[in-house]
């Protein structure tokens, strides 16, 4: 290669690789170094290390909590927009909770509550768990079911069988560092209910006043719908899934619990901070979202009460437009893909954890039979719920509020569990967090003593 540079009014023709080869190296070795610099500095970054905490976050909008939010909306309008910024630090505290437990002993929370505490309380909180799942696997799938339907205009239980299928296939033979990857992606669904708000009217100001100065009504339905509200927001397949994902994602990168390798523990610490406050923070604005769109489109329309999951998405399309319909649509079943595993799959961890079974994601199958058996049980078992009689609408908002009052003792033991040094050695949770899981108790509590006592 020649190049041709002037010099002293004279033209110097030059041997260009000659000239160059030094630059180009320094250069090339630079931009190389940056590089490693830049993608270091990118791993290394909070946003880059999102995990556990925003599938968490996602998870609990699945189509239970899409159900019991727009039941919310409909039936009260703006009037219950109060709850999700009282909810929003008492589930990342809880939240957070339970990803520090995981990660700093390196064990599930069923493996933590059998270490600490009688037989009785594991049994009696698995055995519920258990329950509680179920029941919300079959309400998830027969709502994507019937969504399903109003797209494609196929049978609402072969779409059933369908996500089904789809859901348990991706759990058994793709490792879970594979399949993680593809419910991040599936985290952006929720962005459908910020987008309905685009397409309809919204009072901002009268939205701003009962966001922030709540307006109570202290009925025996209005007390329902906020210990549905917060059950769906703060729900134990949640805390089991979040800690068990930590000590997935630590044996992944082949570390073992802060309390035996203290080496990365500020780090870890930060991170498992981060990533479940935003997780929560996403999941918590969205619920938000959920409630406000059905409220100034359902609620303003005088339809206050939903009985299908076709009816909650359909239902928007006259109101709002087809473009609003096929959003809240596509909402439902993404977050369902994302919802119906992670129930299934902290059903599996806890029970597995509990009878000391081989468990994991990144396991194959033959290699946790008793663990991915648990998942396949608890997936068709839910699908086989949809051939009852019983709303599945009606069924996803009730599972809601058995979650809120199942929860109760199970956050105890959680606060209790993140307090104890014999536990988590000197990563015990701060005094804050450990006051905002004492709230987010006493708050849950007292909603389900509430609504008992005005039924």
């Amino acid at each position: 290669m020649q190049r041709v540079r002037r010099r002293a009014d004279r033209l110097e023709v030059i041997d260009g690789n000659k000239a160059m080869a030094p630059a180009t190296r320094g250069a090339i070795a630079r931009l190389s170094e940056v590089l490693r610099s830049g993608r270091a500095r990118l791993r290394d970054h909070p946003l880059a290390r999102l995990g556990p905490g925003l599938i968490t976050g996602v998870a609990d909008d699945d189509p239970s909590g899409i159900a019991t939010y727009s039941q919310a909306g409909a039936q009260f309008g703006t009037g219950m927009l109060w709850t999700m910024p009282l909810a929003f630090p008492l589930m990342a505290a809880i939240q957070s909770m339970c990803g520090r437990i995981g990660r700093v002993t390196g064990r599930g929370l069923a493996a933590n509550i059998k270490a600490e505490f009688p037989p009785i309380v594991l049994k009696g909180v698995v055995l519920l768990l258990l329950i509680a799942n179920t029941i919300n696997i079959g309400a998830d799938v027969a709502a994507m079911g019937e969504v399903g339907e109003l797209v494609t205009g196929l049978n609402p239980h072969a779409m059933a069988v369908v996500f089904v299928v789809s859901t348990l296939l991706l759990q058994v033979f793709v490792p879970y560092h594979r399949y993680v990857f593809f419910l991040k992606w599936l985290t952006l669904s929720l962005l459908a209910y910020a987008g309905v708000l685009f397409t309809v009217h919204v009072p901002w100001g009268q939205v701003l006043r009962d966001t922030v100065w709540p307006r109570l009504q202290f009925t025996a339905d209005s007390a329902a719908v906020v210990v549905g509200v917060f059950g769906t927001t703060i729900s134990p397949y949640l805390f089991f899934w979040q800690a068990s994902e930590e000590v997935e994602d630590m044996l992944a990168q082949g570390k073992a619990g802060l309390v035996s390798d203290s080496s990365v523990a500020s780090r870890e610490l930060r991170r498992i901070q981060w990533d479940t406050w935003s997780g929560m923070f996403y999941s918590d604005i969205t619920a938000y979202f959920i409630i406000l769109a059905t409220a100034v489109t359902l609620h303003v329309a005088g339809i206050t009460n939903i009985e299908t999951a076709a009816q909650a998405a359909s239902a928007l399309r006259p109101l709002a437009g087809d473009f609003a319909f096929s959003l809240f649509a596509m909402g439902i079943v993404g977050v369902g893909l994302i919802g119906v595993p992670v129930l299934a799959g902290s059903s599996a961890y806890a029970l597995s954890e509990a009878m000391g079974w081989n468990e994991g994601l990144e396991k194959e199958a033959r290699d946790a039979r008793a663990f991915y058996s648990v998942i396949a049980f608890s997936v068709i078992a839910g699908l086989l719920i949809q051939y009852s009689p019983v709303s599945p609408m009606k069924a996803l908002f009730w599972s809601a509020v058995i979650n809120g009052v199942v929860a109760v003792p199970l956050m105890a033991v959680i606060v209790l569990l993140a307090s104890k040094r014999s536990v988590m050695g000197p990563y015990v949770s701060g005094s804050v967090t450990v006051l905002l899981g004492w709230i987010a108790t006493v708050v849950m509590g007292l909603a389900a003593v509430l609504m008992f006592v005005l039924r």
